[in-house]
């Protein structure tokens, strides 16, 4: 890729990026979000048309039309967000465009052959190619999505933050078989917000800064706060601010009811994490806290309430949910900023049930504002927002509603490690002894080790359901959380 041009109306989202992958190479694709990646890809994939530049592809000129064409031509994608048909089979999702046929009719017994092949690649032979995809958890959907790839027998294969949703037995199956496919002479273009990922994964790296080639390396030899660096244009220094923090009086507790079961207190003015891998119990216990699921093995109080409460209760009890999945959960995308932003709470917006546009405008700006959302204004659909910024306001809405106690399951999920110190700052702004009118509490659920042990003051980890004890985070490092969440200690 040559020299490629794309521009939104008067929004110049490429101007002149270069990209060059070789057969036999993963080549790291990284940058903060809204920097160009995903619209740099949707070219080569043939969703979007480029404005100017050339691509080659075996040295000859490619100009795909569609996706399909495209992928004809051996260029398959896998985006961060899923594009399965959740009516239709794992089969006909896997196999969707390139069916098997004979004599014009799909060949079934074809199919499914090469269905349960794509799968096997990932080792995931469980997975019955009839079941439909609705009814597949969202890890097991990431799995058919890759596996689409695979059986098109592509030789460029991009992968938009493939991991975001898989557990690390999962991830570390993909990466055995991106290793395969390199050795095999396939082309990789791997997207990843995982620094870690990069330097572990990749032979070479390329950085976009708004719209542009900001440099590029030597995935293994650079060190990471220089790859960091190139990314957001300056130096992270830290990552996870910490202000002096003071924990105040219980906002919720949790009791157990089987013997030793264990108890979690959050207190205002603390940070408590939630360790574990995926399907342990972790974003189960943080729903049921907020209402979305029956509590039914121990009893919970917060503030002066106890007993089970609606979400809606819950948000009046000072309580507020932010899901790890966006797009059907965290957002109404086809809505606005500002209506997302404001929507659990319209108060003083208007007279009596009504809501003034130019407050709710006012409201949702003083967010963008503080939040440093990245978008035309308040009124723009926050489904066109990179994933981010759709974070940033999803984080809002707890700011707009004034909640005490945030319960987050993956805050930082897929996101760029600008954003991620972004959040970082917020919260720790939230449980300060400094905060302006009053701490705030946090308990959040994270994949990352690193994480949770950088933000919080206390973590307990989940195990096969089970909640174990809440320790100080100074006393633990992501061996004895890895070695707590499979059980070993």
């Amino acid at each position: 890729m040559r020299g490629i041009r794309k521009a939104f109306g008067a929004t110049q989202a490429l101007g002149g990026v270069s990209l060059e992958v070789g057969p036999g190479e993963v080549c790291a694709l990284v940058g903060a979000n809204g920097a160009g990646k995903s619209t740099l890809m949707a070219v080569l994939s043939g969703a979007l048309a480029p404005d100017g530049g050339e691509m080659l592809l075996d040295g000859r000129p490619y100009r795909p039309r569609s996706p399909l064409e495209a992928r004809r031509a051996g260029v398959a994608m896998i985006h961060q967000e899923l594009s399965l048909a959740p009516h239709l089979s794992v089969l006909e999702n896997i196999l969707l465009g390139i069916e098997p046929t004979r004599y014009g009719v799909v060949n079934f017994p074809r199919a499914r052959e090469a269905a349960r092949a794509a799968l096997a690649m990932l080792g995931h032979t469980d997975i019955a190619p009839d079941t439909p995809a609705a009814e597949l958890s969202p890890a097991s959907q990431q799995l058919v999505e890759l596996s689409r790839a695979f059986a098109a027998g592509c030789r460029v294969l991009v992968l938009d933050e493939p991991t975001s949703r898989l557990g690390r037995e999962d991830g570390r199956r993909l990466f055995e078989l991106i290793r395969r496919l390199r050795s095999e002479g396939q082309a990789v273009v791997y997207i990843s917000h995982f620094i870690g990922e990069v330097r572990e994964l990749a032979d070479r790296f390329v950085v976009l800064r708004d719209g542009q080639n900001a440099g590029g390396g030597d995935a293994r030899s650079t060190a990471h706060d220089e790859l960091v660096a190139l990314m957001v244009g300056r130096r992270v220094d830290e990552l996870y601010p910490r202000t002096p923090r003071e924990p105040g009086e219980p906002l919720l507790e949790f009791q157990g009811k089987e013997p030793g079961g264990a108890s979690l207190t959050v207190r205002r003015g603390e940070v408590v994490g939630i360790a574990g891998l995926l399907g342990s119990g972790r974003t189960r216990l943080l729903r049921s806290l907020f209402g979305l699921e029956p509590i039914r093995n121990g009893s919970l109080r917060v503030g002066a309430w106890s007993g089970p409460a609606s979400p809606a209760r819950r948000w009046q009890q000072g309580l507020g949910f932010v899901s790890e999945d966006r797009q059907q959960e965290g957002l109404a995308g086809s809505l606005s900023i500002a209506d997302n932003l404001t929507l659990s709470r319209l108060v003083g917006l208007g007279a009596g049930p009504l809501v003034w546009p130019t407050r709710q405008d006012a409201a949702a700006q003083s967010l963008i504002e503080r939040l440093g959302i990245r978008c035309r204004g308040p009124r723009q659909p926050v489904g066109e927002l990179s994933g981010g910024n759709q974070q940033k306001v999803a984080l809002g809405r707890l700011l707009h509603h004034d909640v005490d106690l945030w319960l987050l399951d993956e805050p930082t999920r897929g996101i760029d490690v600008a954003s991620k110190a972004r959040i970082y700052t917020l919260l720790d702004e939230l449980v300060s002894a400094r905060a302006a009118g009053r701490p705030r509490a946090v308990l959040m659920v994270s994949s990352g080790f690193g994480e949770l042990l950088g933000v919080c003051d206390r973590i307990a980890v989940t195990c096969r359901g089970r909640l174990g004890p809440l320790r100080a985070a100074a006393e633990l490092d992501e061996t004895s959380l890895l070695g707590a969440a499979v059980g070993a200690a």
